[in-house]
């Protein structure tokens, strides 16, 4: 329970249908490094914690708090630092899931007793008819669909897991709240990365000590020189803004180069691409993926998806030919792929 309006009214969805239910709030980040104004909403501050809390008295279930601060650090501050010192741009948002709420939750569930895990997802999980894989289904609101960020979870994670709001719209989410008198009602839902203040990735990780600011050449793509960066993690692909280059045309982050130090730009027709590798696939449909697939591919999670040709390949890999080209593919991004609402798999962005 994150304190918000989602997983509050998935527990009192669950109470209503007569479960055994536990609410359980992963401390995730330390709240001194929040401000008061960030404290208000972030997922991991301790006004979250107390709103949880609140609800479960409100519906009379017990309520657990989880200290995972050290080995979140661990897994998922550390990997988001990594990967933009690497010159991709991180999706901490998947790893968390994977790692935390259908990984340590799911260990704690089990230690108090407990079968599935519970969360506000807007996604839907379904058995086969035969009752052999377990599907992972988009949310039944296109607006609020979440499956793309619980594409890596495993059969075993699936098969405990529960998420109530699948067949809801966020207006009928919080109504349902409001009826039940929950205290979350109409709290404010925050759209950011929990751990960083604003939503400046930058700043959050020279704060953090995780990067350091260090020159290096921006350059078109023939190599030639046309400014100078503080240090790669600071820079995405697709950026338009704070290059600093004077230019006759708009120029766009087009690459990140870790070897060199360099930031490769051009134009804005120079960003689109159609076909893109990538690497750690997880296929949720089938134990082993057919030769080929046609599906739609999300390449992030704002993205509406385009139609692709994907090529599964060795060691969990896959090449994805986009019948269009789209713009600004981002290494370190999920791609997923879906088949109508079904989520068959997908992969992390390579090249």
């Amino acid at each position: 329970m994150s304190g918000g309006v989602d997983s509050s009214t998935a527990a009192a969805l669950l109470v209503e249908q007569g479960c055994d239910v536990i609410g359980m709030t992963l401390k995730l980040w330390p709240h001194d490094c929040l401000s008061p104004a960030e404290d208000l909403f972030k997922c991991c501050g301790a006004r979250a914690a107390a709103d949880a809390r609140a609800v479960c008295d409100r519906l009379g279930i017990p309520y657990r708090l989880i200290d995972a601060t050290e080995d979140f650090r661990k897994q998922v501050i550390q990997y988001f630092a990594a990967e933009y010192q690497a010159g991709r741009t991180p999706n901490p948002c998947v790893l968390c899931n994977e790692r935390f709420k259908f990984g340590t939750l799911l260990e704690r569930a089990r230690q108090l007793g407990g079968e599935f895990v519970a969360t506000g997802h807007y996604a839907r999980v379904e058995r086969t008819s035969d009752h052999g894989r377990v599907l992972l289904k988009r949310g039944r609101d296109p607006r609020r669909d979440q499956s793309y960020f619980l594409f890596s979870l495993r059969q075993n994670q699936l098969a405990h897991a529960r998420m109530p709001l699948g067949e809801l719209t966020k207006d009928a989410t919080r109504q349902i709240a409001r009826d039940k008198k929950l205290k979350t009602a109409d709290k404010k839902q925050s759209m950011e990365i929990c751990f960083v203040p604003d939503n400046d990735y930058g700043a959050f990780l020279e704060n953090a000590g995780l990067a350091r600011r260090h020159k290096g050449e921006i350059v078109d793509l023939h190599g030639r020189v046309l400014g100078y960066h503080d240090g790669i993690e600071f820079y995405t692909v697709g950026q338009r803004k704070g290059l600093r280059i004077s230019h006759p045309t708009p120029l766009y982050v087009l690459e990140l180069d870790p070897a060199h130090n360099r930031v490769v730009v051009g134009q804005d027709s120079t960003l689109a691409r159609d076909e893109l590798a990538v690497e750690r696939c997880n296929w949720i449909a089938f134990e082993q993926p057919p030769s080929t697939l046609e599906v739609v591919a999300k390449i992030r999670y704002n993205h509406p998806g385009t139609p692709a040709t994907v090529t599964p390949l060795a060691n969990a890999g896959a090449r994805v030919k986009l019948h269009q080209p789209q713009r600004a593919i981002t290494p370190g991004q999920a791609c997923v792929f879906y088949q109508d609402d079904v989520l068959v798999g997908g992969g992390w962005i390579t090249r």
